[in-house]
């Protein structure tokens, strides 16, 4: 309980940062064009808090965070007095409603930028691309991939470490082949071309890596209970973070894998388990718990390890300075939104499938996850969901401010604004498929936490 209130708590301050965002680029241009603004509101519905400023604009905090407004004076909808007719948004010329519409997107990608800026400046603890292990006969292993080889560059771009990798891979979903740079132990380096006219990736039950058969390196576990779930088999049988596990039903355990492999394959069974504990040793027992996966039904005690020590350099930390920071935040913030657009036309070409769009409830997962993990993978995380959100709001759908765009240059184009008839049944085509992409996204939300 205490991680869902976690995770929605990080939800609201995320979207509310990204909202309140996006909504002051629209607020910002509007009033350097001279348009009235009626109200700048960060939520839906019954307003919480409300100011009303001295040049007239109403601010509102209101009560359902899942997005937010800014309202204009628009001789459309509203009875506009002769004296305010200049400070209408209907009646500003079209390249003003023009910058008026993009400053929201094009705020959220400054903000994206400004806050991997920051995450650089704070500084991010990361890991080097190192494999682990390579799955016999899989794609990895057929283009050459060894144990202990350090994959530092995909197509051409640098991977310092195992988001830049997955973020590459990503990008060639429904390509023939990538090149894959990487450097042994030895600090030789070679090219291998991963030919991927066979890659079957569902991210719903697998990473870019282990269907590619790549296993990252990471440090052993021990057989030390480094944490316990609350209401877990394990926490009902008395288990502490600090005890030793030495026996299974009797059997001396050689590894946790083997632990785990035997409570996996034992759900409800009663195991008996012999562990030390401030040198002493102590017999318990516990009934595994049931949990279904999509390979059918498993054991479940709701334990982790502690791990070995990472071998040195292995670890390290993205820290810049200053002014360093700022052509890396370029860069990488570029990289969101290029990838970004890619996947939109993976989806539309059927290269990614639909399954794979995330709604609220992901968003909130990522948001406490990352938020869990410090101010740096907060600030990441931020970023590429202020980029995702200016794409998206870019796609030329009406009630979109791509749509609006789209029909302002139309306006521009031709000199005269596009019928209001042909405006209205736009709307409502746009509005349909926005609540069917919503929908889906919200589907496939719940089909993964049932």
């Amino acid at each position: 309980m205490l991680a869902f209130f976690w995770s929605l708590g990080a939800f609201i301050l995320a979207l509310g940062i990204l909202v309140a965002v996006h909504e002051w680029g629209h607020f910002y241009v509007a009033r350097k064009c001279g348009v009235q603004v009626e109200r700048f509101s960060i939520g839906f519905g019954k307003p919480i808090w409300r100011k009303l400023s001295k040049s007239g604009t109403e601010y509102v905090i209101a009560m359902i965070p899942l997005g937010g407004y800014v309202r204009m004076l628009d001789g459309r909808i509203d009875d506009v007095p002769p004296e305010l007719e200049s400070k209408a948004f209907n009646n500003k010329t079209v390249l003003q409603r023009m910058a008026i519409i993009a400053a929201g997107p094009g705020v959220n990608f400054i903000f994206a930028f400004f806050a991997l800026w920051l995450m650089y400046i704070v500084g991010l603890e990361t890991v080097k691309p190192i494999v682990k292990a390579v799955e016999p006969d899989s794609i990895a292993h057929v283009a050459g991939v060894q144990p202990g080889d350090e994959i530092i560059n995909i197509d051409g771009r640098n991977t310092p470490d195992w988001e830049a990798v997955n973020l590459e891979l990503v990008s060639n979903i429904g390509g023939d082949n990538t090149v894959v740079t990487v450097r042994n132990s030895s600090n030789t380096e070679k090219e291998l071309t991963f030919t991927l006219d066979t890659w079957n990736f569902d991210p719903d039950i697998e990473s870019p890596l282990s269907s590619l058969g790549l296993t990252p390196f990471r440090p052993n576990p021990t057989l030390t209970v480094g944490f316990v779930g609350d209401d877990s088999a394990a926490k009902e049988a008395g288990l502490l973070p600090g005890d030793k596990i030495v026996t299974l039903n009797g059997n001396k355990l050689a590894s946790w894998n083997a632990l785990v492999d035997e409570v996996v394959e034992s759900p409800g069974e009663v195991i008996s388990l012999a562990i030390e504990r401030d040198g002493q040793q102590q017999t318990l027992r516990a009934t595994i718990a049931r949990r279904d996966t999509p390979q059918g039904q498993s054991g479940y005690l709701g334990v982790s390890p502690t791990f070995e020590s990472w071998p040195e350099g292995y670890v390290f930390t993205h820290q810049y300075g200053i002014i360093e920071a700022i052509g890396t935040a370029l860069d990488k913030t570029w990289r969101l939104m290029t990838l970004s657009v890619e996947m939109i036309g993976k989806l539309l070409t059927g290269d990614v499938s639909v399954k794979n769009l995330s709604g609220p409830i992901s968003i909130a997962q990522g948001a406490g996850t990352s938020a869990g993990y410090g101010l740096a993978y907060f600030l990441s995380f931020l970023a590429l969901i202020s980029v995702n959100l200016g794409i998206i709001n870019l796609l030329p759908l009406p009630m979109l401010d791509g749509g609006h765009l789209m029909f302002f240059i139309v306006e521009w184009i031709i000199g005269k604004p596009v019928p209001e008839a042909v405006q209205e049944w736009g709307y409502r085509i746009g509005g349909v498929l926005l609540f069917m992409i919503m929908g889906i996204a919200i589907f496939n939300d719940i089909a993964r936490i049932t």
